[in-house]
């Protein structure tokens, strides 16, 4: 029997997720399968992927063939190097406490990578919304101007509409007592 190591899509329409399972390469994608060994969801930033590290290098060790992107997730992850290494144990190049000793400086130095980009992000969506903010109070600075630019001649002009309703009332006054 021929076995894959592939993605089983669920979700809904336009939001995939994947289940990274083991299945027989005549089986249909989303058919039956042996075993699965974790999850892929690619919506999120950076994409998320849990996946039972010692079930995939059990199957990667065994002869299962991944799918490309299986593939590049498990090279993500480690699998593949951690697959190297314990060649090298085999081999006698070290033992496993050097093995452990190398694929954990490998896994550290990868999160520190990985919360750099999710800390780059963070600070990329903190900027966008305080250049946002920025453009917004100066729009509002300027349209506050406008209105009290506004209310001024307003007021002017029914400061000069009242003087003038005045000088007519006095000038009305004075010429009643003048034809009485």
């Amino acid at each position: 029997m021929a076995t894959k190591i592939r993605l089983q899509r669920g979700g809904h329409k336009a939001y995939a997720f994947y289940r990274i399972v083991i299945a027989d390469a005549r089986a249909p994608r989303d058919g039956k399968f042996t075993e699965k060994i974790g999850t892929y969801n690619p919506n999120t930033n950076p994409a998320t992927v849990d996946l039972n590290f010692e079930r995939a290098l059990y199957w990667v060790e065994n002869g299962a063939q991944p799918t490309d992107t299986v593939r590049n997730i498990l090279k993500a992850e480690g699998v593949y190097m951690m697959k190297h290494l314990k060649g090298g144990v085999k081999k006698g190049a070290f033992d496993e406490a050097a093995c452990q000793q190398k694929f954990e400086a490998w896994k550290s130095a990868k999160d520190q990578k990985f919360e750099a980009v999710r800390n780059s992000v963070a600070k990329a969506k903190q900027d966008a919304a305080s250049k946002e903010l920025e453009a917004e109070k100066k729009i509002n600075e300027t349209i506050a101007k406008k209105v009290a630019e506004k209310k001024a001649a307003e007021a002017a002009a029914k400061a000069k509409a009242e003087a003038e309703a005045a000088k007519a009332a006095e000038a009305a006054a004075e010429e009643a007592p003048a034809e009485a």
